[in-house]
Order: structure tokens, then C-alpha cells, then sequence
């Protein structure tokens, strides 16, 4: 069985003040009226509709200044969102518009109702994403959401590995540098050998002639003559 109220209130998904709705009897009698959310629709209590037409059109402005203060306000904002992930970088569960909703109210103190936080489907990837916030049925805004990883990344294992064989192969490079002779170099050395060894040969004292070699003893030329002149002596004795 159906009643029909005038509200005194704004209720989501019923109406506003002013707003003849029909409701079910139990609805009303248990909850709207008893909460002075709704009046009987009665003779006497239509009077009180321009009243509360009134009471409408001011709440509406305010909230919509209050929004549009809001939407500004926003907008220079970055929401961070800190969730647990894997060591492949994937989340562990998403962001819902409650979780941006519970951020909003811890970091800047800003109670919004997860409704006005629009998400076509919940975050589940790091980096920034643009929300949209409708914040009014005439001002809307956009809420820049970073969500950020609480899981340390473990440290590169190949860095370590290069940098070692980098090091290895800058001292073979060295060792090979340091073994390496030039061209030049070597033309200098080999210059250098042949100049020492020529002056120790002419330092060195050549052995006079006269001298024995050392393979066999040979007189002296002086010698050898001494007997063709005995010879000539005795000769000139026999005439």
C-alpha cells in the first residue's frame, strides 16, 4: 500500500524538499515521519509547500557555491594512493572510488561522498590517472590520483656483474698496454743495442799481431828471418 509525503529534506534516490512522492505506508509511518523527514500530504499542509521551495533554492546555492570553491580547490591537488605489488610491478587488488574517497579525508580533510567520485572501473595499474568528480549536478572537477608502490624494488643483480667484467677487461687492457711495445720504440732500442755494442768494441784492445793465436803458436816475422842470416855467414866462411 502506497502513502504519498511532501519532503521536508533532500533524500538521495527519493526527492528534494518540496517533492510529492509516494512511498510505501510502513516507509513512512516508521522512518519519514517519525524522523521529520516528511509531512502527510494533507489541506492544511500544502500551505508549507512554498515554504519549503524556499528552503530548496537556498540549499541548492550553497551547495553550489560550496562545489565550485571546491572544484578549484581540487584540481591542484595530487592524491596519493600507496598499495602493496608484486616484484613484476602488479598491484594487489584496485583502487575504488571509497579508497580515493578514505585518501581525500586523511590527506586533505576533504569529506566526499564516494558517489560524486566517478570511476569507470576501478585502478588497478601505478602512475597517475585523472578522476572525475561530480561534485554538483552543474560542476564537476578532475582529481589527479598517483598510486604509488609501498613494495621496495629489489636491486638490479646484472649492474654488479658488468661492472665487474668492465673492470677485468680495463686491467687485461691495461696489462696488454703495459706489454705492448711501439714501432718506434723498438727501433729506438734496437738503435740503442747496436750503439753500445759498437763502442764496446772499439773500447775493446785488439791483440798485436805478433801475439800467438790460440790455435797454434806462430814466431814472429823477425825470427824467421834469423836463420836465412846464419846461413849466409857459414856460406861466406866456406869460401
Amino acid at each position: 500500500m502506497k502513502t504519498e509525503v511532501i519532503l521536508t529534506t533532500n533524500i538521495v534516490g527519493l526527492g528534494a524538499e518540496s517533492d510529492h512522492v509516494k512511498v510505501a505506508a510502513g516507509y513512512a509511518r516508521n522512518y519519514l515521519l517519525p524522523q521529520r523527514l516528511a509531512i502527510p500530504l494533507t489541506q492544511g499542509n500544502k500551505r508549507q509547500i512554498e515554504a519549503l521551495k524556499q528552503r530548496r533554492a537556498e540549499r541548492e546555492a550553497h551547495e553550489f557555491n560550496s562545489m565550485s570553491e571546491l572544484a578549484k580547490g581540487v584540481a591542484k591537488l595530487i592524491c596519493i594512493v600507496q598499495v602493496k605489488t608484486g616484484e613484476d610491478g602488479k598491484m594487489f587488488g584496485s583502487v575504488t572510488a571509497g579508497t580515493i574517497a578514505d585518501h581525500l579525508k586523511q590527506q586533505f580533510e576533504i569529506s566526499l561522498e564516494k558517489r560524486k567520485i566517478h570511476l569507470e572501473h576501478p585502478i588497478r595499474t601505478l602512475g597517475e590517472h585523472d578522476v572525475e568528480l561530480r561534485l554538483h549536478h552543474d560542476v564537476t572537477a578532475t582529481l589527479k590520483v598517483r598510486v604509488e608502490s609501498t613494495t621496495p624494488l629489489p636491486p638490479p643483480a646484472e649492474a654488479p656483474a658488468e661492472g665487474r667484467r668492465e673492470d677485468r677487461s680495463d686491467r687485461h687492457d691495461r696489462r696488454g698496454r703495459r706489454g705492448e711495445v711501439r714501432p718506434d720504440e723498438g727501433a729506438e732500442k734496437a738503435g740503442a743495442a747496436k750503439g753500445e755494442k759498437t763502442e764496446k768494441e772499439e773500447r775493446k784492445p785488439r791483440a798485436p799481431r805478433s801475439e800467438p793465436s790460440a790455435r797454434g803458436e806462430r814466431r814472429p816475422k823477425a825470427e824467421a828471418k834469423a836463420p836465412k842470416a846464419e846461413k849466409t855467414e857459414k856460406t861466406d866462411k866456406a869460401e
